[in-house]
């Protein structure tokens, strides 16, 4: 599966769809780190600076970005390629027009597809057009499904808190992606910091040992801060982003996003029909 590398970048350089967006994974080391309400919040906040953004909810089997989000989708990815059912059927739009694409149990049945269904579910996500990002909200942890979504993506961001067990995990997840040759960098965004100041060391100990020990090049995103507004928004299912726009956690998503966007970078990006053959090529 994971020795496929050369074969992606064929798919992608190949890709003939005039519809780009650029393709970041969201991932973590363990789960209970904030990751699903990262994506969601950035999200709504590239959508507010005037981005098309579609998060695409990987997490098989375990995915909440919709409940974040206050929604309760009828349908799924699975929907789409066993049930008939079309792309405008499945896609919720969410706060400011961002689009959520649950992923539910369909990704795990990719690699039980005959070329018919992959063909005609590729075909019905033609519909989705003019997006600007696809941010990929994985599971956590180290396993096949991460692995390949890390993979399909042309940036990953790495999620983390200060905590010890975080960190290890986080380390363990990327050590695992350099042993494959997966990614040689990645983006790194330290949650619930106390201040800039603990966010800044703790970047610093887990920079260090990813370019020393995995010769990998790391990327320092910005911090969120440990804020009760966050909790909050959590409990009555409304992204912070929108409920508390002025609270610190809100501020430092804004930062990020203002940082994402000012990287953009100038190559040929994939659009959602090629990330989806990318996922189709390596979950099969």
């Amino acid at each position: 599966m994971l020795d496929q590398a050369q074969r992606l970048r064929q798919l992608a350089s190949n890709n003939e769809t005039k519809d780009r967006a650029r393709i970041i994974t969201v991932t973590s080391g363990k789960g209970g780190v904030g990751k699903s309400n990262f994506v969601v919040n950035l999200g709504i906040m590239l959508q507010q600076m005037g981005k098309k953004v579609l998060i695409f909810d990987a997490d098989v089997g375990m995915g909440n970005d919709d409940v974040l989000m206050g929604f309760l989708p009828k349908y799924n990815v699975f929907d789409v390629i066993f049930n008939g059912k079309e792309i405008e059927d499945v896609v919720i739009t969410g706060p400011y027009g961002v689009k959520l694409l649950p992923g539910g149990s369909g990704l795990s049945k990719i690699d039980e597809l005959t070329n018919e269904q992959r063909d005609d579910f590729i075909k019905k996500l033609g519909s989705l057009t003019g997006l600007d990002y696809i941010l990929m909200d994985t599971g956590a942890g180290i396993n096949r499904s991460v692995l390949g979504f890390v993979a399909c993506c042309e940036e990953l961001i790495v999620l983390t808190t200060p905590e010890p067990t975080s960190l290890t995990d986080a380390y363990s997840l990327l050590k695992a992606i350099a042993h494959f040759k997966i990614k040689t960098t990645a983006k790194v965004v330290i949650n619930r910091a106390i201040d800039e100041k603990e966010a800044v060391l703790t970047y610093g100990k887990f920079n260090n040992a990813a370019v020393n020990f995995l010769k990998m090049q790391m990327e320092y995103l910005g911090s969120i801060a440990e804020d009760k507004k966050l909790v909050q928004a959590v409990r009555s299912q409304q992204p912070f982003i929108i409920t508390y726009p002025n609270c610190e956690a809100s501020q430092d998503i804004v930062k990020i996003a203002k940082k994402l966007i000012g990287s953009e970078e100038k190559e040929q990006k994939t659009g959602v029909q090629g990330l989806f053959k990318k996922i189709f090529s390596i979950f099969s």
